[in-house]
């Protein structure tokens, strides 16, 4: 075995048998521990799958799919299905961001555990998604990548009813029927492109090798709407805000941070990789669609009064962005989709870290009840107010790029709909900006009210040690974009061959 596919292996083992470690240690803390040192295993096994030979990953008839390092055994050898894995420079940067804010949630367990039960269980299943999140990303055939899909479902569902708020089981429970919908139309997409093309081999589906245009059609028709239930996408978002809003806050770091991103990879990878042609026939609804969430969203936002809520409204348009950058099928628009992932994933997980600490501080989310921040935790305000500047795409932090390259892309992509596109989604942006600039007038300025009065100007060592590496990822990539658009340059380029 080579030290690639040693490393694949290892990235799916680590946090599988760490769970079941885990729920055997007997002590709470103890188990917590354990979970944290296995989440840093696991990370530092991502971080060195970027070693190797940088090839790509191909979706046109040739070259082949060409991963930087792959494992492909027997599964169901009946079935012709395969335990096939393989990283590349559009799956390794939401490997590593997935591993970073499972170990940085397991690490802040170990501070404070939300109440609703035992920390060993909650780690035990922070663990669980993020084996299901890991395969998703690595998984190279399409039935495996089904299973892992699925492998989220419960543990999230159990993490939001168990450690949520006070509303958690519905939110619970909404979060769960929208996501099986979704599922039940992934499983139908699968099998129409396994029975059409006779095999379950990403590799051999690139370029929709195999496919009619008609199997194409509605294969992408399928597949588009299931990942669009996942990340969601606009009018299929509904479940989104009270999950994240009941979610505790490490469950909402997750949520937000990595969970959403299985829709639009899966957009990326399968259903435009495997059904070109459904997904150029689709690309204006796309596009219109993806504008349609930046505005609502934004103006949702705007009119929004609960902290996380806002905050998960913000994602809606935000995964607009990364929405239009796939629509327009060009090299730009999708690397902004995907520097427009990581970039949420990063900012999204510190707002919500940042928002449960107010929270957990004032015990409330209203913003009328939290102005004057700065005066009384001016630390804490200071972190809130980078987060969100960095949100609403200031130049030099990770969240200008996505949405920068999304309505230049849309411009290049040229003629009247496009156009307006791009016209409107910037306008969206300008919106974006104001609704987090209102967020932090109501929160950090003004007279302290009640439940900020009372407040501490600390922070705790945990928290720091939690949100700093958010924080430095957040300038890393906006000063050099290079960090995550540089390894996928290749991908891209294969990708959008296939629509020339």
């Amino acid at each position: 075995m080579s030290l690639g596919e040693f490393l694949l292996v290892a990235v799916l083992a680590l946090p599988a048998v760490g769970a079941v470690l885990v729920a055997a240690t007997p002590r709470d803390r103890a188990a917590r521990l354990v979970a944290t040192a296995v989440a840093a295993l696991t990370l530092v096994g991502a971080v060195l799958l970027v070693l190797g030979d940088h090839g790509w990953f191909g979706y046109g008839p040739a070259p082949a799919v060409q991963p930087w390092h792959q494992l492909d055994l027997p599964w169901v050898p009946g079935l012709d299905l395969r335990f096939h894995l393989g990283v590349d420079g559009i799956s390794w940067p939401l490997v590593a961001l997935t591993a970073l804010l499972t170990l940085l949630c397991c690490g802040y367990t170990l501070w404070r555990v939300p109440a609703g039960g035992s920390g060993r269980a909650l780690v035990a299943l922070l663990l669980v998604v993020e084996v299901g999140i890991l395969g998703t990303f690595l998984a190279l055939d399409l039935v495996l990548f089904f299973v892992f899909f699925e492998v989220v479902l419960l543990p999230m569902y159990a993490i939001i009813a168990g450690w949520g708020g006070d509303d958690r089981r519905r939110a619970a429970r909404k979060f769960v029927l929208y996501t099986l919908f979704g599922s039940v139309l992934l499983l139908v997409g699968v099998y129409v492109v396994v029975a059409a093309a006779g095999t379950a081999d990403i590799v051999a589906l690139t370029g929709g090798s195999g496919l009619s245009r008609g199997a194409q059609l509605a294969a992408f028709t399928l597949l588009g709407l299931a990942f669009a239930v996942k990340a969601p996408l606009w009018p299929l978002h509904s479940w989104l805000p009270d999950a994240h809003t009941q979610a505790p806050t490490v469950g909402s770091v997750i949520l937000a941070g990595v969970l959403l991103k299985m829709g639009t990879y899966g957009l990326i990878r399968v259903a435009v990789g495997v059904a070109p042609e459904g997904a150029r026939w689709a690309a204006p609804a796309l596009g219109v669609l993806a504008v349609a969430a930046i505005l609502v969203g934004s103006l949702v936002c705007l009119a929004q009064d609960e902290l996380k809520r806002l905050i998960a409204y913000s994602s809606v348009g935000h995964m607009g962005f990364v929405l239009l950058g796939v629509a327009t099928l060009t090299a730009t628009g999708i690397q902004a989709a995907l520097i427009g992932n990581i970039a949420h994933g990063v900012i999204t997980g510190l707002l919500f870290f940042l928002a449960g600490a107010v929270k957990d501080r004032t015990h409330t989310g209203a913003l009328a009840e939290l102005s004057g921040l700065r005066e009384t935790a001016p630390r804490l305000a200071g972190l809130l107010g980078f987060a969100a500047v960095a949100s609403l795409g200031l130049p030099g932090l990770a969240g200008f790029w996505g949405e920068a390259f999304a309505v230049i892309a849309a411009v290049r992509r040229g003629g009247p709909l496009w156009t307006t596109l791009a016209v409107l989604a910037a306008v969206g942006g300008a919106l974006t900006a104001a609704y987090f600039l209102r967020l932090l007038r109501q929160v950090t300025h003004g007279r302290p009210s009640p439940a900020v009065g009372r407040l501490a100007p600390g922070l705790a060592g945990a928290e720091l040690t939690a949100w700093a590496p958010l924080v430095l990822l957040a300038l890393a990539v906006g000063l050099a974009p290079t960090l995550v658009l540089g390894l996928a340059t290749g991908p891209v380029d294969a990708l959008v061959g296939v629509f020339r």
